[in-house]
């Protein structure tokens, strides 16, 4: 494709306003496991009518016709002619074209099948995820590379373009002075993001991060505001305070909901005024300070209770941005991974390689610790592999779908009818959407996509 056709996608490019957002299906190269640092790409197959995939000497895309994508990766495991995506009677449809080692469409082998939203599509070690009616804005190229670059804040790279927005305005929000608010659930990444934010600011002072559910009550505003000499017992020397050792730079308030309400009256008046005054002072002393705070504790009902204050409430809150749990940005697993194999691999991160059926059941697993979970299991599995290939074998049991060992068979059966009637229940709500099934359930679309052949539910019934 020419230099027209193609972008990298950055964190730092500005958002534009009003875009008009479409709807579009979308094929997303989710991770070479021979080298899980190349870069990811988003495919809009809005327009066409055919993609071939193939092997290739280096990663390309070419529109060979105006409704034709060819697509070749440098996988040595794909064959020349892999498998083609068609669209029969206005659906995508994915037939292997003869391959030496097979194409997988969740996890199994298929020579032909119907593409449904979320379904992680296997060529030789190059995974793809489809996605089905995706928003993208009309100024968006076809094809967008997505490169984990750790001078360029790899906290903010997505392919989701929903959220590929959300960053692109962060980035800007980044660079003036307004506080921002992250929320979502635990490990989902919200320091990571405070330091993003920080690296994108410019701001030349320190990044410092205080996490308000570990400060002792009694000493809350002393450790935040700092204090004078003698100010009480135990104050035997003048200390600035975090506030003051985030001037010029930015403050990352992490569990901000924890903090009690004397000291959010304080704070507060440190957003209002930009001055703290330590404990023991007479006056108080100017700053400039980008505020930063997170917490995956509901704000707004604990002001409607009355235990968090609304006017710090609505100071923090100047930008927020939520962060989505890693089982709904499943195509954006190995973009986080890139960087905690880089903290753990060092040097080494390069050369690290994944099996696929070790990369298979990452994308299979839900992880309800999300990154944070992400990061444990890597250490281990990077640790256990010394520098050779990951395998099933370096991963947690639920990798090779391993039962807990106390759990008699029949236990299993017993549990299996409940079960069949919340999916079928869920289904019915849903309309047979199997990703707004898996995400009501908080399990991976896989794992629902296993049940349903379990118990032998079509969710195209309940379509009608």
């Amino acid at each position: 494709m020419t230099s027209s056709d193609t972008k990298t996608l950055s964190p730092t490019r500005d958002a534009g306003s009003d875009r008009a957002a479409i709807r579009a299906p979308l094929l997303l190269l989710c991770l070479e496991s021979h080298r899980p640092f190349a870069p990811a790409a988003r495919l809009s197959l809005a327009g066409l009518d055919e993609v071939a995939l193939g092997r290739g000497s280096a990663r390309s895309f070419e529109r060979v016709s105006s409704r034709r994508l060819a697509v070749r990766v440098d996988d040595a495991w794909m064959s020349t002619n892999h498998a083609r995506i068609g669209k029969v009677l206005g659906r995508f449809t994915i037939e292997d074209s003869g391959s030496k080692n097979g194409t997988r469409v969740n996890g199994e082998p298929v020579t032909r099948a119907a593409l449904a939203d979320g379904d992680l599509i296997e060529l030789g070690r190059t995974f793809f995820v489809f996605r089905e009616g995706l928003e993208v804005t009309p100024e968006d190229p076809p094809v967008v590379e997505v490169a984990w670059d750790k001078a360029k804040a790899p906290g903010l790279a997505t392919l989701l373009p929903s959220l590929g927005r959300a960053y692109e305005t962060l980035a800007v929000i980044a660079r003036a002075t307004l506080p921002i608010l992250v929320t979502g659930e635990t490990g989902t990444g919200k320091e990571v993001t405070a330091r993003a934010i920080h690296a994108l600011s410019g701001r030349s002072g320190a990044y410092v991060a205080v996490n308000c559910g570990a400060l002792p009550e009694s000493l809350v505003e002393a450790e935040l505001f700092g204090h004078r000499r003698g100010a009480f017992s135990d104050a035997k020397e003048d200390r600035p305070g975090l506030v003051r050792a985030a001037d010029r730079g930015t403050l990352f308030l992490d569990e901000i909901g924890e903090l009690r309400p004397p000291a959010q009256a304080a704070l507060l008046r440190v957003l209002e005024e930009r001055e703290v005054r330590p404990i023991g002072a007479t006056s108080p002393v100017k700053v400039d300070v980008r505020f930063v705070s997170a917490t995956n504790r509901g704000l707004e009902r604990m002001v409607e209770a009355g235990t968090f204050r609304a006017d710090l409430f609505h100071r923090l809150a100047g930008h927020r941005i939520e962060l989505l749990p890693l089982r709904e940005r499943r195509e954006d697993l190995w973009l986080v991974a890139a960087s905690l194999i880089e903290r753990h691999a060092g040097p080494e991160a390069p050369s690290v390689r994944l099996h696929p059926s070790a990369a298979r059941a990452m994308f299979e697993h839900a992880f309800p610790g999300n990154a944070r979970e992400l990061e444990k299991v890597l250490g281990a599995a990077l640790a256990l592999a010394g520098g050779g290939e990951v395998t099933l074998d370096h991963l947690p049991p639920w990798a090779r779908d391993e039962a807990p060992a106390e759990e008699p068979a029949a236990a299993k059966d017993h549990e299996g009818e409940p079960l069949r009637e919340e999916l079928v229940r869920l289904f019915r709500e849903h309309k047979g959407n199997v990703s707004a099934v898996a995400r009501a359930m908080g399990k991976a679309r896989m794992q629902v996509q296993r049940w349903m052949k379990r118990y032998g539910i079509e969710p195209d019934a309940f379509k009608k």
